[in-house]
């Protein structure tokens, strides 16, 4: 795989910048709640969010409540849970009601978890997660199980590093770029789009079809992205050097 070159440095005068969290502003975690507030990261996007004139915006899978949680509440534009929340400039909220299925998919997962005390099971409200980084050897059954309830409830699969989550269907991160871009905040500004995960890949798109561009963090793979950083101290790097 051909590694991608890593982006000029930032120019936040007419910039839109998205930015994922995990594997991306922050190292990713055994368990979702060991990754905590980080003051470097605090201060860097203050400085950003006034430099860009509020044209920043965090699109995550995370709840809001824990974006909020680790960013200490400084970013308002956020999208959460993979595009299904979103939260504009405004302070307005758009959330969907959960699928029907739900309720049945965590009861299936929680049944699979009490297997190994590695597996974590994370409700999100429009989704849930299952985590297994710290049981990897039951990777194959967590897959198999979350295709199973996929087909089973008309949930949405969701696979990501280390987890698999069934999700109400709906809006994706590329979604929430679009939904971003069309505000008179984001429009006719140049979309930067930062993640590590597949799930970034629906925003790297986003961008690219906007006038913008992807960066990629870790190791290549296919992508939309155009540019590539190896790691979050890179990301971190890159950006408190945007001027």
């Amino acid at each position: 795989m051909i590694s991608l070159p890593a982006p000029k440095p930032l120019r936040l005068d007419g910039a839109a910048l998205f930015l994922d969290l995990d594997g991306t502003l922050a190292p990713i975690a055994a368990r979702p709640q060991d990754v905590v507030a980080n003051p470097r990261l605090t201060r860097l996007l203050e400085r950003l969010e006034a430099g860009l004139n509020g044209r920043l915006a965090v699109v995550s899978g995370r709840t809001l409540e824990d974006i909020d949680r680790i960013l200490e509440g400084r970013i308002v534009c956020v999208s959460a849970v993979h595009g299904l929340v979103r939260r504009d400039r405004q302070g307005g909220l758009q959330t969907p009601e959960p699928h029907p299925g739900m309720n049945r998919a965590v009861a299936a997962l929680r049944d699979f978890a009490v297997r190994d005390p590695g597996l974590l099971v994370e409700e999100k409200g429009a989704s849930v997660a299952l985590h297994f980084r710290l049981a990897r050897a039951r990777a194959l059954d967590a897959r198999a199980l979350a295709r199973r309830v996929a087909a089973e409830t008309g949930l949405a699969l969701q696979e990501g590093d280390m987890v698999e989550e069934l999700r109400t269907p709906g809006p994706s991160k590329g979604d929430a770029v679009r939904d971003f871009m069309a505000t008179d905040d984001f429009r006719d500004a140049q979309p930067v789009f930062v993640g590590d995960d597949a799930t970034d890949e629906h925003g790297f798109d986003a961008v690219a079809r906007l006038g913008g561009f992807g960066v990629l963090v870790g190791h290549p793979r296919d992508t939309h992205a155009r540019f590539g950083l190896r790691s979050v101290e890179d990301v971190l790097a890159w950006l408190e050097a945007a001027r």
